[in-house]
């Protein structure tokens, strides 16, 4: 079965309720989920957090603030940190505040051990705040906490709920998709190459249901499988499953730009992308082409004026990246 077809699929189940038994057969899972439990007691998990994250960034700047809310598990979190500074929704608050020129009031609602089922939960948290752009990472823990071979679909199920909660309210959203969980040492092997298909189907299909809810998705599958991979001992903390301060560095390089785009204070002369111009694939096509290249945004466009195609919803593939 191909990727694009696989992230149909289980994109489809996510609408529909059920189905993704097509994704990994009931032993599969069964063996995922056993060596899932004895990989997280190796791994273990600290009652320690890094201090909060919230509050103004360049508050010294002129303008209203910008309002960036952060949500998912903890990676969103910045998992092993010991400075506010070197946590995911603080680099983004900073970066975002250096590119509009303006404050951006930062409040993360992210939780370590988060599912997406946790994610309505905290979009509730952060709507009072009316934020105006909303970043998300989840995945991971959709993968190695499995209980059946209908998770998959649930997980994707309520990341859209989520996106499309906060975009009712006006929120942009950008989604840093699953990471690929075959880069992570202390996953044994098979569950390494289990864990790899499953997070990345997971991650192809986050894709789909994002941008179908109005949001924009950021590959962060083959992130974590290059880069992590060959250095391992600096992209890692010392757990050897959550990301150091450079790993959480290199994940904001590939999500800020997406996240500026979103707030409408990226400029247009800065932009750059990986594809040709005027790449355009139906999303599900999109959404596996996504998986192989770092960075990658996904979004809504159009072709001929129409949003979809034979192959369903059109979506336009570009990184973003700012000039040195």
């Amino acid at each position: 079965m191909t990727r694009a077809r696989a992230a149909r699929r289980l994109a489809a189940a996510a609408h529909v309720g059920g189905g993704g038994v097509g994704v990994l057969g009931g032993s599969a899972v069964g063996l995922l989920k056993m060596q899932a439990g004895l990989a997280r007691r190796a791994i273990g998990v600290s009652d320690e957090r890094p201090p909060s994250p919230d509050g103004v960034y360049g508050a010294d700047l002129p303008g209203d603030p910008l309002r960036f809310v952060m949500l998912g598990d903890s990676t969103g979190v910045g998992y092993g940190m010991t400075r506010a500074e070197d946590t995911p929704p603080s680099l983004i608050g900073a970066g975002l505040s250096q590119i509009a020129g303006r404050p951006v009031e930062v409040t993360s609602q992210a939780v370590v051990g988060a599912v997406s089922a946790d994610l309505a939960e905290q979009v509730e948290l952060a709507l009072p705040t009316r934020p105006h752009v909303a970043a998300i990472v989840i995945g991971a823990n959709d993968v190695t906490h499995v209980s059946n071979v209908n998770a998959i679909s649930g997980a994707v199920a309520a990341l859209g709920e989520a996106v499309r909660a906060l975009r009712q309210h006006g929120c942009e959203v950008v989604v840093g998709t699953c990471p690929d969980l075959g880069s992570v040492r202390p996953l044994p092997q098979p569950l390494r190459l289990i864990a790899r298909q499953f997070s990345r189907r997971l991650a192809a299909a986050q894709v789909i249901t994002v941008v179908e809810a109005g949001g924009r998705a950021v590959s962060l599958s083959d992130l974590l499988q290059r880069d992590f991979w060959s250095a391992p001992t600096e992209m890692f903390g010392d757990d050897r499953f959550h990301p150091s301060a450079t790993g959480y560095a290199s994940m904001v390089a590939a999500m800020l730009p997406s996240v500026a785009v979103a707030a409408g204070v990226w400029d247009e002369d800065e932009e750059s992308a990986a594809f040709p111009e005027g790449v355009v694939l139906p999303i599900s096509f999109a959404a596996a082409e996504a998986a192989d290249t770092a960075g990658t945004e996904v979004s809504r466009t159009q072709v001929g004026g129409a949003e979809r195609g034979p192959r369903g919803r059109w979506a336009a593939l570009r990184v973003v990246r700012r000039s040195p």
